[in-house]
C-alpha cells in the first residue's frame, strides 16, 4: 500500500536563558523593548508534522512518500530521513527560501518568547500529487497534515479530482481556519483525524454535528490524550482503545505525530482499525518517554514485549510478522 505523507517539514531551534524575562522588562519602555539574551543551552531538532509522521512509519518498516516544501538546507536532514526508511524524492526545494524554522527561548519560569519562520513551506502549494503518483506507480492514501493552507487545500481537491483515497488532518492549521475551508478539506475524506479539543471545535466552525461529520468521513479518528482514541464509523458502534502504561512522561512534543504513523502503517499492513490504533498508541507512548519527535528508537523485540503485555498475545501475533 502506497502511502504519501504531505505537511509541514521544520527544525527547531530551542534555547534556555537561566534568568526571568520579567526582571528584563521595565514597566514604562515595552514600547520600546530591546533586549538579547544571554542562553545556556541550544538544542536544534528536526520536526515538521509531514517529517515526524514520516520517521515514525520508516522505524516501523514502512516507506512513506514525504511530500512537502524544504530549502537548499534539506541536504542533512533529507540524509536522515532517507537513512530511517522515508522516499524524500516528492519533496520541493525552494531555490530562495531556507525550510521553515521554529526559534524559541524557554526563562527559568518556562515563558517563551519564539518566533516562526514559514520559509520554504509556502511552495508546498506548487507540488502536484500526479507527479509524486506518476514516479511511484500510484497512490492508494494521502494524508493531508497541517502544512501550507493553500498546499492543503489544492491536495485535497486534487485528491478528489483523481478518485485518491485521502486522510484530513488539519492539526495546527485549524484555528487559523473558517468554516468554510474546514468543510472543503472534511467532505469525503476516508479518514478524519483531529484530538477531542479540535474535534469540538470542527463541530463549531463547520456547523455540522457528530452524525453529520460520521456522513461525510469514511473513519473518524478523535485522540483523547492518555485515555488513548475512539474510532467512530458511521452505522457502528464506537471503538475506543487505551494507551500501553508509560514507563516516563518526558514530552508530549510529537506524540500525536506518533499515533498516526502507527496508524497509518497499520493501514499500509491492512490490519484493522482497532491493530491499527494499538499500533499508534505504543508508537506514541514511545514518543513521550523520549525527548524531541524524532530521537526515540524501535527497538522489534522491545517494541513486541511491551505491545503484547498491553494488548496481548493474539495482537501480538498478528503485528509480529508485518515488523519482521
Amino acid at each position: 500500500m502506497r502511502i504519501a505523507v504531505t505537511g509541514s517539514i521544520a527544525t527547531d531551534h530551542l534555547m534556555t536563558f537561566p534568568g526571568r524575562f520579567a526582571d528584563q522588562l521595565v514597566g514604562d519602555q515595552l514600547h520600546t523593548v530591546s533586549l538579547s539574551f544571554l542562553v545556556d543551552t541550544l538544542n536544534v531538532r528536526r520536526g515538521g508534522v509531514g517529517a515526524n509522521i514520516c520517521y515514525g512509519m520508516g522505524q516501523l518498516g514502512v516507506r512513506p512518500i514525504l511530500v512537502g516544501a524544504a530549502g537548499a538546507d534539506f541536504g542533512e536532514y533529507r540524509a536522515w530521513l532517507e537513512r530511517h526508511g522515508v522516499d524524500t524524492a516528492s519533496v520541493h526545494i525552494s531555490e530562495v527560501l531556507h525550510t521553515a524554522r521554529f526559534v524559541c527561548t524557554t526563562d527559568a519560569d518556562h515563558n517563551q518568547i519564539g518566533s516562526f519562520y514559514t520559509g520554504a513551506m509556502s511552495e508546498a502549494r506548487q507540488i502536484e500529487l500526479k507527479a509524486v503518483a506518476d514516479r511511484v506507480g500510484g497512490l492508494d492514501l494521502v494524508h493531508i497534515g497541517a502544512d501550507d493552507p493553500e498546499a492543503m487545500l489544492r491536495h485535497t481537491e486534487e485528491c478528489r479530482a483523481r478518485g485518491i483515497p485521502f486522510a484530513a488532518d488539519y492539526s495546527q492549521q485549524l484555528a487559523r481556519m473558517g468554516g468554510e475551508e474546514i468543510r472543503n478539506l472534511t467532505e469525503g475524506a476516508a479518514y478524519l483525524f483531529t484530538n477531542e479539543y479540535e474535534a469540538s471545535l470542527v463541530e463549531s466552525k463547520t456547523g455540522w454535528d457528530a452524525d453529520e461529520i460520521l456522513r461525510r468521513v469514511g473513519t473518524r479518528v478523535t485522540t483523547l490524550g492518555a485515555r488513548g482514541v475512539r474510532i467512530e464509523r458511521a452505522g457502528e458502534e464506537p471503538l475506543t482503545v487505551g494507551c500501553p502504561p508509560e514507563e516516563a512522561k518526558v514530552d508530549p512534543t510529537g506524540v500525536g505525530d506518533a499515533f498516526r504513523a502507527g496508524f497509518l502503517s497499520g493501514l499500509a499492513w491492512k490490519l484493522g482499525l482497532e491493530r491499527s490504533a494499538q499500533l499508534g498508541c505504543m508508537l506514541a507512548t514511545l514518543v513521550i518517554e523520549t525527548l524531541g519527535t524524532q530521537e526515540y528508537e524501535l527497538r522489534r523485540s522491545h517494541f513486541l514485549e511491551r505491545f503484547t503485555k498491553a494488548y496481548g498475545h493474539d495482537a501480538a501475533a498478528e503485528i509480529r510478522s508485518c515488523l519482521s
